[in-house]
């Protein structure tokens, strides 16, 4: 179902007050921290709309509103949709781009990615079988790792994704991206994996951010997204 204009821009500002604050976020909040000119109750009853409407859901009974997979879904679909690229990052993968080998421009890539996005970076090359993972302490950072069994599930997804990388469809050089229960690995409904092949001097390899469902989409299928397009432009 497509939302109208209002529960759209609603939907958004949960999503981006929930990913900032790691709570649940009432109507209240939201008419305070963005000026929204509609009352109180208005809001409340869009917002109950889209829990309706499976966008979100509601922790607890006195509590605010929190998305599901589908409210992602919905906010992931739109960044795809509008080919999203970050200008300045495109300008440093280009100078990473003249690196003399593949494993360089990985290393350089991976370090790049990880101080910008809260996730975890992972790369692999099949043909060394060569695995580099960057942002341990920064995805360790998220609230949610406070539990220790949230951080062993994360642990147990990633040794999972190295294990079964071809359960993932990614028959073209595309960012795919696997948000909770979309993920095919077991236990893994907490999480979330933007993943995309890539070439680089005639090799092959797998670039992939992954971490709490509750990750900044919104700058981190950009990121992906610029690697990806630029390793295409002159055909690396």
């Amino acid at each position: 179902m497509t939302l109208n204009k209002r529960q759209e821009h609603l939907l958004n500002k949960v999503i981006k007050e929930h990913i900032r604050q790691a709570e649940p976020i009432s109507s209240e909040h939201l008419k305070k921290r963005y000026k929204i000119d509609l009352s109180s109750a208005t809001i409340r009853n869009e917002m109950q709309r889209l829990t309706d409407l499976g966008y979100l859901y509601q922790p607890h009974t006195s509590a605010g509103r929190v998305p599901t997979d589908k409210g992602y879904r919905y906010l992931v679909d739109s960044l795809i949709d509008a080919d999203a690229f970050d200008d300045e990052i495109d300008k440093e993968i280009r100078e990473m781009k003249k690196a003399q080998d593949c494993l360089a421009f990985l290393q350089e890539t991976n370090k790049l990615l990880s101080s910008l996005s809260s996730g975890l970076v992972f790369s692999f090359l099949p043909d060394g079988n060569f695995c580099l993972r960057e942002g341990w302490i920064r995805v360790f950072k998220d609230p949610e790792f406070s539990d220790i069994r949230y951080t062993r599930r994360f642990l147990s997804m990633i040794d999972s994704f190295e294990k079964n990388i071809d359960e993932f469809d990614l028959g073209d050089f595309s960012i795919k991206i696997y948000i909770g229960k979309e993920v095919p690995i077991p236990k893994s409904e907490d999480f979330s994996i933007l993943v995309s092949k890539f070439s680089f001097k005639e090799r092959e390899g797998i670039l992939s951010i992954m971490g709490p469902k509750r990750m900044p989409y919104n700058l981190n299928v950009p990121l992906i997204n610029s690697v990806i397009r630029i390793l295409k432009e002159n055909n690396l």
